[in-house]
């Protein structure tokens, strides 16, 4: 399939994902208001050596990803726009030939423009003295088992770890980064010795 019909699907999964994230926020922020509301649903469960629990809790982070990172809001939205060019370009010379690279690239591309929307005041979020919210919205309340490492030797199994708070692109960003990851490291290893190469 020529390079130019591969595009156009590719932009509507970057764009459905984008919608997925954005949609969710909207949805959330719009019934439970914010800043720091908490939803009366919660689901919890056992898992491995502790429990899982979900809730819903409105909050806006000024950092990078998972919070980290606060008070760069322009410039992590400076980085998230050159990601998402960086990505396109990239896939564009290489004529989007590898559909596992092509998915987890936009996936990427979606994170980072679902947080960049956000970053960029777009969603219309107003602070007390109506001025706007510079800020990415952050939803999912997660608790899960964990294992905490307080030095090399030192390792401990953590019943309820409290997750940062995250939403969707977060998802997006750190699946796509991921699979990214694995794909390369896959890569390196089956990649056949160039000839000459090989001891004598």
């Amino acid at each position: 399939m020529p390079g130019s019909l591969r595009r156009w699907p590719w932009l509507a999964y970057v764009a459905l994902l984008t919608l997925a994230d954005l949609g969710t926020k909207a949805w959330v922020f719009a019934r439970l208001g914010y800043e720091h509301r908490t939803s009366d649903w919660q689901f919890a469960a056992p898992c491995l050596w502790g429990q899982l629990r979900l809730q819903l809790r409105t909050s806006f982070n000024r950092g990078a990803l998972l919070g980290m990172g606060p008070g760069l809001t322009w410039l992590y939205a400076g980085i998230a726009g050159l990601v998402v060019v960086a990505i396109g370009a990239w896939l564009w010379r290489r004529n989007w030939r590898d559909w596992r690279l092509s998915l987890a690239c936009g996936a990427v591309a979606a994170g980072a423009l679902g947080n960049l929307h956000d970053r960029l005041g777009l969603h219309g979020c107003r602070d007390e003295a109506g001025r706007p919210i510079y800020a990415v919205r952050d939803f999912v309340d997660c608790t899960l088992p964990f294992v905490e490492c307080r030095s090399l030797f030192d390792w401990r199994l953590v019943p309820e770890f409290e997750w940062p708070l995250f939403n969707l692109a977060d998802v997006w960003l750190v699946v796509g980064v991921v699979v990214l990851v694995a794909i390369w490291g896959r890569s390196d290893r089956t990649t056949p010795a160039a000839p000459g190469s090989a001891a004598v």
